[in-house]
């Protein structure tokens, strides 16, 4: 990448696929974008450059990316598939740019207990990376196996999108009221008719919802 390409890329502003960071502080928190982009449809993360979009460049360069390759094997599970870039700014600092690849085994995690191997997975919303819900997670997970799915339309089906008839979402809790059914049966429910088509999940750090997928 070009120094020109890098500040055409940059006046976009972070959003769906992009992601800036000053600098390589904190990187465990920083892999949190990086899961995001590989479970949702990849993105650039770009160190050495201020939220605000100002392009302050990395002073040690391969220190920086060190320490982020490093976090990326440490921290990321299972291994996700990046490449990267350093692109000169001025005579002694350089931009690095990590091009995250779409996941084809997703849900990745973000590992934060090694020694249970737990973690948390994360997609991107917007300029957002928020928290996988269990809904999320398994629909994640179903996509990656292409499989047929078998929905059987019933009354609960059919309370589910009448409702949807006259409001414009619906969230697991809800629908479990409205068809006094489980948490578990609605959340089930709910899955099915979005890996079917039928639905859109919109993932929401206060709690996911689902649309009619017009």
């Amino acid at each position: 990448m070009l120094l020109n390409e890098l500040k055409k890329l940059v006046s976009k502003g972070e959003g769906l696929q992009l992601e800036f960071k000053r600098k390589a502080n904190f990187p465990d928190k920083i892999m949190r974008e990086v899961v995001a982009f590989a479970n949702t449809e990849g993105g650039k993360l770009v160190i050495g450059v201020d939220d605000d979009g100002t392009i302050t460049g990395l002073k040690h360069v391969l220190e920086e990316e060190f320490v982020l390759k490093e976090a990326i094997s440490k921290y990321c599970k299972p291994a996700i598939k990046y490449n990267i870039s350093k692109v000169l700014v001025s005579p002694n600092r350089s931009v690095l740019v990590f091009h995250i690849y779409p996941s084809e085994n997703k849900p990745i995690f973000l590992i934060y207990n090694f020694k249970a191997n737990l973690g948390k997975a994360y997609v991107r919303v917007k300029d957002k990376s928020i928290q996988a819900s269990k809904e999320m997670r398994q629909i994640l997970k179903a996509k990656n196996k292409n499989s047929d799915i078998y929905l059987q339309y019933g009354d609960n089906e059919h309370r589910l999108m009448q409702y949807l008839g006259q409001y414009p979402s619906i969230n697991v809790e809800t629908f479990s009221k409205i068809a006094n059914i489980s948490l578990e049966d609605a959340s089930k429910i709910l899955v099915k008719m979005t890996l079917a088509g039928l639905l859109k999940i919109v993932p929401n750090d206060t709690g996911d919802y689902f649309t009619t997928n017009e």
